[in-house]
């Protein structure tokens, strides 16, 4: 179907009795029907579907139907094992129940137009509207645009009858070609008025208004015309002869008596507007183009505001059409609606009353709302004055303020900190040493990320000092200076026949070692006291025992 519907509330299920019930059981019975699409049962319809279902022929629920929630009673049917519908009363037709038809979408709305839909402007495309909506469509600025076009398209099964008009610029002040429709200004010097939704200037009686056709006087004079059963209006000149012995005369017509208005201003002007006055009124150029003002004058009054929500103040001029009522709301409060509403023709105000809802900055409590995703808050309020605090995940350091404030514009007070990643320097390797092993996950640049190990090994006869093992730390250091690599001498061994003394598994430079052989045996006059030399190298070799036999 394509229809815009919202299920929203499980009602009731209807079960045949009686005569009924035998003819129900019968026939074929529907499976309990899914509402898929925001619908809940009640406890009491879900009850009776799982107890009774076979006999359900008819459930009734509540729908929400259009962009503005609009609400229905809607029922759907068990029919040969499958439900039909759904079906809504339409209050137009006494509450009779209708199938629901295919629903229009608003594809675009022009940058001039102005759309509004029971009442409420609608401000962007993509929306959908159910069969049988009817639009109004105006011009933003009357009369320094001319519409062209329907203003009412209505939706018809899914087809809108018309296209949206369109908004052609006008002379002198939007367009400057001499082929564009002439420019009307409209001025209420005394009285109310309102431009309705459909593009009419609607007037209460009693008013003051000029219609100003704008045109260079050089050019020629453009023409009223009017549609009102008035007749004739005055010219300027004759206006002003009559107007001081009687008040039956109530219209000019003539340019604008102002020096700086004279050359280009044809205006109309009706005086103490009527219901008759009421038409339409257009300004044809010399050259031939047209701009209308359609003029509708009638005693219309509004219901009195109500204000209801706490916080709201208003000032209301009056109650009549053209009548406004302007809303405000305290620090830390907007206006959620329309500041400004307007007595129209129909008989209600512009817009529905608005409400005063608290200032809000964006909420960034959800990790979608967070720049980056090393970023966590650990404060959060998005009210006015509020603020909002952040920490950066383990292995990562923040720039920027750590918080910042919701203003009363609505908005955060700055820009989001930054979480960059904790990197330590690489590793001094000691002179004779070298790495073994290095584990840095994020290592960039030579640079290493929190946690990375590092380990040291020492080339040679060379001895490592300190720790072999050092790690990347939150801080941006190692967790242990690097260690050394002190020259040693290695243990030789004890030679055959014999022991050295002291015994050790490396000896430091300068050392010297005492050989003793066993009895029996001695050392060759001539060897060489063994000492460890400062490049961790013994001066000679392991010198023998030998017997005294071999000497």
């Amino acid at each position: 179907m394509g229809h815009i519907f919202r299920l929203i509330l499980l009602l009731t299920a209807y079960a045949a009795s009686g005569k009924d019930l035998q003819e129900d059981l019968t026939s074929d019975s529907c499976l309990p029907p899914h509402f898929a699409l925001n619908g809940t049962h009640t406890d009491k319809g879900e009850m009776k579907i799982r107890k009774e279902y076979s006999h359900v022929r008819e459930v009734k629920f509540s729908g929400s139907i259009g962009p503005l929630g609009e609400k229905r009673l809607c029922k759907i049917k068990c029919i040969g094992g499958q439900w039909v519908g759904p079906l809504c009363a339409n209050e137009q037709d006494n509450g009779k129940f209708q199938p629901l038809f295919k629903n229009c979408k608003l594809e675009y709305i022009g940058k001039h137009l102005l759309v509004t839909f029971k009442n409420i402007t609608i401000h962007n495309p993509g929306i959908a509207f159910p069969h049988g909506s009817q639009l109004q469509v105006r011009c933003k600025e009357m009369g320094l645009y001319k519409l062209v076009g329907p203003t009412s398209p209505k939706c018809h099964n899914g087809e809108w009858t018309t296209r949206l008009p369109s908004c052609v610029p006008t002379s002198l002040l939007r367009n400057f070609t001499d082929d564009s429709p002439p420019t009307i200004l409209v001025k209420i010097p005394s009285g109310s008025a309102s431009v309705e939704p459909g593009g009419e200037l609607a007037v209460f009686p009693g008013s003051t208004l000029h219609f100003e056709c704008l045109c260079p006087r050089r050019t020629g004079s453009p023409d009223w015309t009017w549609t009102t059963p008035l007749g004739q209006y005055l010219t300027g000149k004759i206006y002003l002869v009559f107007r001081q012995f009687s008040r039956i005369f109530t219209s000019s017509l003539g340019w604008a008596m102002a020096p700086e208005d004279r050359d280009w201003k044809y205006r109309l002007s009706i005086y103490y507007a009527k219901p008759q006055d009421s038409g339409t009124f257009t300004c044809a150029s010399p050259r031939g183009t047209t701009n209308s003002i359609i003029l509708h004058v009638a005693s219309i009054t509004c219901e009195p505001i109500k204000v209801s929500g706490q916080h709201l103040t208003v000032r209301v001029e009056g109650t009549r059409l053209g009548h406004s009522a302007t809303f405000q709301c305290p620090l830390g409060y907007y206006v959620s609606g329309s500041p400004n509403l307007t007595c129209q023709a129909s008989g209600k105000w512009s817009y529905p009353v608005p409400k005063c809802a608290p200032i809000k900055c964006p909420p960034l409590n959800s990790p979608a709302a967070l720049p980056e995703p090393h970023l966590q808050l650990e404060e959060h309020n998005n009210s006015v004055d509020g603020r909002a605090v952040f920490s950066c995940a383990w292995g990562y350091k923040m720039t920027g303020s750590p918080a910042i404030e919701c203003l009363m514009s609505g908005n955060w007070s700055g820009k989001f900190p930054k979480c960059v990643p904790v990197q330590c320097p690489p590793p001094l390797l000691p002179i004779n040493g070298h790495l073994i092993q290095s584990e840095s996950p994020g290592m960039d640049g030579g640079r290493y990320a929190v946690g990375s190990l590092v380990q040291f090994a020492c080339k040679g006869a060379h001895l490592l000092e300190g720790e072999a093992s050092i790690i990347c730390t939150e801080m941006g250091f190692w967790s242990h200076p690097p260690p050394f690599c002190k020259p040693r001498c290695p243990y030789m061994g004890n030679p055959e026949n014999g022991t050295v003394a002291p015994i050790k598994f490396a000896y430091e430079p300068g050392d010297i070692l005492q050989i003793t052989c066993n009895p029996g045996f001695e050392l060759k006059m001539d060897e060489e006291r063994l000492k460890c030399l400062s490049d961790g190298k013994w001066n000679a070799a392991l010198p023998n025992c030998t017997s005294y036999d071999q000497i």
